[in-house]
């Protein structure tokens, strides 16, 4: 027991002891990831894996806020060329209504690899080893497909196959132009349910028509599987065993073309700048027809090995371990093309040391290990022992974080400074809101007594006590839909929502209108003192799927904001799938939700409450279903403009509609707080940004360092407890010596007893 139990004593440490010293980043994912699929993945659950290994044309530039794109995979940002409904060229400024055609041309670096793949594989002759007829099996039970390669003939040491026919075939291919076309059509494919494909069908020339030539090929093909098997025909049954492949390079689609092997040319219907954006999301990336074909077999699906299991990409890491339940592990992929750490960044970043590794290649990192933990306390306490690199702060534990200063200034607590352990705060590009259903008969409807009535619960609800309550302070309260550091958002007085706020120009802040003032607005509407003509109180329902004691606290305060000026507030607890099929139906009245950006513009947040968009009327993401025709009209304007004065006096203007019509119960922007260790360099928040694995970089000897500090065993109670134990072993050894001692002596009295009388 003791030789099982002494090993343990002395360390803490819940990786490898292999691990130990290398170059390794160590952090945590709270959500099991679901798919890695770019056309159907749309999550940060797996985006934090998926963007480190696949590869748009474009991305964000690491350093420089605001955000702007710099090239990837393509050789220079893709710069659209408008034509009319003639064909004759337009300038860039070209007003949207005149723009009948904008043409996007990619053109791609020369020598970008995938990584390994069995997909890629051929024979000595150039057949594909591993793309099998249907109903030919792997020659194994295999974990990985990696493993096929193992079954790959080996050239000798001259390079010649053990038949002399040459050298072995790659298992890997450059990355070219149709590749990237090829994945753009599978965003339509109806059996992938691409989330973004009602969006494409706006813009992207000939999607619609395209959509319908797969679903109508797919549908023969299933009646012609249907008629074979007879009555006993099972369609989910027989597509799991033997999914149906489409080779997608058999369909045309007008607006994605294949121009040479590294270019290819995308057409838009419309003019649209934020198009360019959308070039630098995983749906964008490339996917080979050999990888579709080598996961759309019946030898791979009968062992479970799909696109969403095992990604293929050509970026700088590869998806080494999949345990989504336990562990993640990328690890560097050696075919990654050349790449380097930027040279130049935003003001600041040079004193700070994010400039320190420029030039440097790219990824610094050897793995990146990441361990589910759903629970904060453990989470927490394995980042202070130095075994995650960096952690975000969650409310229970805040307190032992982060103190606030005099003068109002954010720092760490004395026990995190002594471990070097370093703060970065940003504001996230996220709002959180409340919205009305303004097809509800109490709280929605466009004329002023129903806008008043919003405005008085706007007024009523107080976002900065939220913020201090449930976010110890850490959020900004909205003054519009658009956060901070988006094109419209303004800082200032200009910026606030004169009909919730005032400015307090001795603290230069917006000072939230008071209580009477909601209550006045509540009486003009038509309740005073929350109750209606008749003496009936003002209810209203809130639908959420908020549960839990946390949840409770939270719905508590809620009631107690609309108590306040007389309005009584009925929870309508909810699962969220049924949550999400009363939105499409209109069958709410109040509820809250969130946006991310998915990239940095006001478009990506104002079309949230345009009209067309609306939940009930075409299942868009206008929840709120409002629907003003001047905002709509300025939205039309808006959506397609580049950035300039023009475009900020619509936005103004837009946000002036929506702050008096109130479909919104303007919430907040949350702030983000990081934490890292000193080992942990490049540490910048990035938001939305997703492919930031790669400019990561550790110091695995500090680290090691510093666990072997913070982690030193208490031998001291192990040792207490043996002398404990062998001294209380002492009176019993006694007891039993004597007890041995006095049986001894009977027996030996007994023998000598016996010989007396033999004799």
């Amino acid at each position: 027991m003791l030789l099982v139990i002494l090993p343990a004593c002395f360390t803490n440490n819940p990786y490898r002891s292999s691990e130990s010293g290398r170059n390794i980043y160590y952090d945590t994912f709270f959500e099991e990831p679901k798919y890695f699929d770019p056309a159907v993945a749309y999550g940060v659950d797996c985006y934090i894996f998926i963007c480190q290994i696949y590869e748009p044309v474009v991305q964000y530039h690491f350093l420089k806020r605001p955000f702007v794109l710099e090239p990837l995979t393509a050789e220079r940002v893709p710069e659209p060329r408008l034509f009319d409904k003639d064909g004759m060229a337009l300038p860039a400024d070209a007003p949207a209504e005149t723009v009948a055609k904008a043409v996007y041309e990619i053109r791609l670096k020369p020598g970008i690899r995938y990584q390994n793949h069995p997909c890629f594989a051929r024979t000595a002759g150039g057949q594909y080893r591993w793309h099998l007829p249907p109903g030919q099996s792997f020659p194994t039970k295999i974990e990985h497909p990696d493993e096929l390669l193992l079954s790959e003939p080996r050239a000798s040491a001259s390079g010649r196959l053990p038949d002399g026919r040459g050298s072995e075939p790659p298992s890997a291919r450059e990355v070219l132009a149709e590749d990237y076309v090829y994945q753009i059509k599978r965003l339509a494919h109806p059996s992938l349910a691409c989330p973004i494909a009602p969006v494409l069908v706006n813009y992207i020339a000939g999607f619609a028509d395209f959509q319908k030539a797969l679903a109508d090929e797919l549908g023969r093909v299933r009646e012609e599987r249907r008629k074979a098997a007879g009555v006993f025909y099972n369609q989910e049954a027989d597509e799991k065993a033997n999914p149906i492949y489409l080779d997608l390079r058999k369909f045309d689609l007008p607006g994605v073309q294949v121009i040479d092997a590294l270019t290819y040319r995308i057409t838009l219907t419309r003019k649209y700048p934020q198009f360019v954006y959308w070039m630098a999301m995983p749906f964008f990336s490339p996917i080979p027809w050999e990888v579709d074909r080598f996961y759309t077999q019946s030898a791979a699906a009968e062992q479970n090995i799909t696109l969403d299991r095992f990604p293929v990409g050509s970026g700088p890491f590869v998806l080494a371990v999949n345990q989504p339940n336990y562990r993640m592990v990328l690890r560097r992929n050696p075919n990654y093309h050349p790449d380097t750490y930027p040279a130049e960044g935003s003001p600041g970043d040079e004193e700070k040391g994010l400039l320190a590794d420029r030039g440097k290649t790219l990824p610094f990192l050897d793995e990146a290990v990441y361990t589910l933990e759903k629970e904060s306390v453990p989470r927490w306490n394995k980042f202070l022992q130095g075994y995650y690199d960096t952690s975000g702060i969650a409310s229970d534990m805040f307190d032992q974080a982060v103190r606030f200063q005099t003068e109002g200034a954010v720092g760490l607590t004395d026990s995190l400074r002594a471990q070097n352990i370093r703060l970065e705060t940003a504001v996230a590009m996220v709002t959180h809101m409340y919205a009305f259903n303004m097809l509800d008969d109490v709280v929605g409807g466009y004329d002023e007594k129903k806008r008043k009535l919003r405005q008085a619960l706007s007024i009523a609800l107080n976002q900065e006590e939220y913020i201090q309550i449930f976010d110890n302070g850490r959020g900004v309260a909205a003054q519009s839909p658009i956060p901070p550091g988006i094109f419209g958002y303004q800082e200032g007085k200009e910026g606030i929502n004169t009909v919730v706020y005032d400015w307090d120009e001795a603290a230069g802040a917006p000072r939230r209108k008071g209580l009477d003032v909601a209550r006045k607005l509540l009486a003009e509407a038509g309740y005073p003192n929350g109750r209606d003509a008749a003496g009936n109180p003002l209810v209203i329902f809130y639908d959420t799927v908020a549960g839990g004691a946390g949840g409770k606290a939270y719905l508590d305060w809620l009631r107690k904001q609309f108590e306040a000026i007389g309005v009584q507030l009925q929870v309508r607890s909810t699962d969220y799938n049924r949550f999400q099929d009363k939105l499409v139906k209109g069958d709410v009245q109040f509820h809250s939700g969130g946006w991310l950006a998915d990239y940095p513009d006001p478009e990506n947040f104002l079309f949230l409450l345009y009209g067309p968009n609306a939940a009930v009327k075409s299942q868009g993401a206008n929840a709120a279903n409002y629907d003003n025709p001047r905002f709509n009209e300025l939205f039309r304007r808006m959506e397609n403009m580049s950035n300039s004065p023009e475009r900020a006096a619509l936005i103004r203007e837009m946000l002036a509609i929506v702050r008096e019509d109130a479909p919104w119960l303007w919430g907040h922007h949350p702030l983000d707080y990081g934490l890292y260790h000193e080992w942990y360099k490049n540490a910048k928040p990035v938001g939305f940004v997703g492919n930031t694995l790669k400019y990561k970089r550790v110091d695995p000897v500090l680290r090691e360092e510093c666990r072997k500090e913070w982690n030193q065993p208490i031998v001291w109670p192990l040792w207490a407890g043996l002398a404990v134990l062998i001294i209380g072993t002492i009176p019993a050894a006694i007891v039993i010596y004597r007890r041995e001692r006095t049986c001894a002596t009977a027996s030996a009295s007994s023998i000598l007893s016996r010989n007396s009388k033999a004799m």
